[in-house]
């Protein structure tokens, strides 16, 4: 395949990968977080097994970058699932705060609601 056979496949799946999540509803988007996560890792590990394998520099320069950002982009994506899991975990603790005010027939104040 040539370089315009190369610039086609990869603006094709960059193509569908924008129409397939953006049709994901925003409740899963979490869960299909975490799943990226797991390929990420599975191309890190993936750079590190062509890094192992590879005898001339220009190999090792590629490799060494592949590993360098696969490490980066499982580290990101990592990070970014516990920052909206704790935005969860604030909005569900603050729920459970209103239930239990609720039941113990406590007043709501308007600016809490």
């Amino acid at each position: 395949m040539d370089g315009v056979g190369f610039l086609y496949l990869f603006v094709l799946a960059g193509v569908a990968g924008y129409v397939m999540i953006a049709r994901v509803p925003s409740v899963l988007h979490l869960s299909l977080l975490s799943g990226a996560n797991f390929i990420h890792g599975v191309v890190l590990c993936g750079a590190m097994l062509a890094l192992s394998r590879a005898d001339q520099d220009i190999e090792r320069l590629v490799g060494f970058l592949a590993v360098a950002l696969a490490a980066a982009n499982v580290v990101g994506g990592y990070l970014v699932t516990d920052r909206l899991l704790k935005l969860f975990e604030r909005r569900v603790s603050t729920q459970r705060a209103r239930r239990d005010q609720l039941s113990a027939g406590e007043p709501v104040r308007r600016d809490d609601a």
